[in-house]
């Protein structure tokens, strides 16, 4: 088993390629037997890319091109930031190329090593953590369902049903040894290439991601998750909703979790569980995390001194708010300022800048 894991380990490697559709991408890749090459410099930062757009819901939004929801691009998280807990209206699939990492799926800890695949839908509260001195890179792959739905099929929900389903003990992690990973990452450099080649390849980009589900499909064709899955934890985000729009409006004040419950129409107990199960997180650390977040954006976004934005974020104790800053992003808040205070949000990287974002989210099931 061990030399059957080491034999599908990648590296990433620079070339020139030529009379090849991967080569008409102003990203020059391959996925050549054993290896998978691209330019480090190709990469965004998975922070700077992810973390500006995410909401107090833990919503992050991505700008899709409204007339083709899908996108395939390629990260590195360095490990210095780590991004919150997040989930998305649209579904994702990631592929590591470099790197060891925990994926983080609620408050599941699955590991994942070099040429893994990750399946992750819309309702799970997700990130994922470096565990290796090496940086991660990642190809990733985002969609919205939109793109399988709007067609009518009687089969949409068939291609769709892998991260419709994704219940407390789904197998998020696909593995390298069993092959599909390599071969949804194939179809993945080809959306890449065809998209920066082709703007109006909706169909051919459309015919790549449904061999991708195809895959999907077939691979967990044995798994029994219900559709009933879906409704609960829709139901539960919904529940919750009200809250994270408390805490936006509410942040600088002291919020306790009975204050919280009631909120959501809750008993404290009910509350501290469905939370839980919501986000991967309980209450109290989740704010914790909320409140730095909104700091770092403070420190370095505003002239506010110091005092004030300990305040404006909810901490009582600026040494208790300096150490808890600490320990969450690794510096001392002045030290964040000082090192990111050039950052402005109009910098951080996005694409389709000229196309408005989704209005609504997509209603998956009726």
């Amino acid at each position: 088993m061990a030399k059957s894991r080491k034999s599908s380990q990648s590296s990433i490697e620079c070339e020139s390629l030529e009379n090849s559709a991967i080569a008409r991408s102003p990203i020059h890749l391959i996925a050549a037997p054993g290896r998978l090459r691209f330019p480090r410099n190709s990469c965004e930062d998975q922070f700077t890319l992810v973390e500006p757009q995410i909401d107090a819901e833990g919503i992050h939004v991505w700008n899709f091109d409204t007339r083709c929801p899908l996108d395939v691009l390629f990260l590195m998280e360095s490990g210095q930031h780590k991004v919150r807990m997040n989930r998305h209206s649209y579904f994702e699939v990631l592929y590591l190329c470099s790197g060891s990492a925990l994926c983080h799926i609620q408050d599941r800890l699955l590991p994942m090593h070099v040429g893994d695949l990750a399946v992750i839908g819309s309702t799970v509260y997700h990130r994922l953590e470096r565990r290796s001195s090496q940086p991660l890179t990642l190809a990733a792959l985002f969609f919205e369902p939109e793109m399988i739905r709007c067609d009518g099929g009687n089969d949409s929900m068939q291609y769709l049903s892998p991260f419709l389903f994704q219940d407390a003990t789904f197998p998020h992690i696909i593995s390298a040894e069993t092959g599909i990973p390599r071969q949804v990452l194939d179809m993945m450099l080809h959306i890449h290439a065809e998209r920066a080649s082709n703007s109006n390849a909706r169909l051919v980009l459309k015919t790549y991601l449904k061999m991708i589900l195809a895959l999907l499909v077939t691979h967990y064709a044995s798994y029994s998750g219900k559709a009933e899955v879906f409704h609960r934890q829709e139901k539960a985000l919904e529940r919750m909703r009200p809250l994270f729009q408390y805490l936006e409006e509410n942040c600088s004040n002291p919020i306790q979790i009975k204050q919280a419950a009631r909120v959501c129409g809750m008993s404290e107990s009910h509350f501290m569980s469905v939370f839980k199960e919501v986000t991967g997180l309980s209450f109290l650390k989740y704010l914790i995390h909320y409140r730095v977040e909104r700091a770092r954006v403070m420190l370095t976004h505003t002239d506010e001194s110091m005092k004030n934005v300990c305040q404006d974020v909810g901490f009582c104790d600026q040494s208790y708010f300096g150490a808890v800053f600490r320990k969450i992003v690794g510096l001392t808040p002045a030290e964040y300022r000082r090192r990111f205070r050039n950052n402005s949000a109009n910098e951080f990287p996005q694409i389709h800048q000229d196309i408005p974002p989704l209005n609504a989210k997509m209603r998956l099931m009726a």
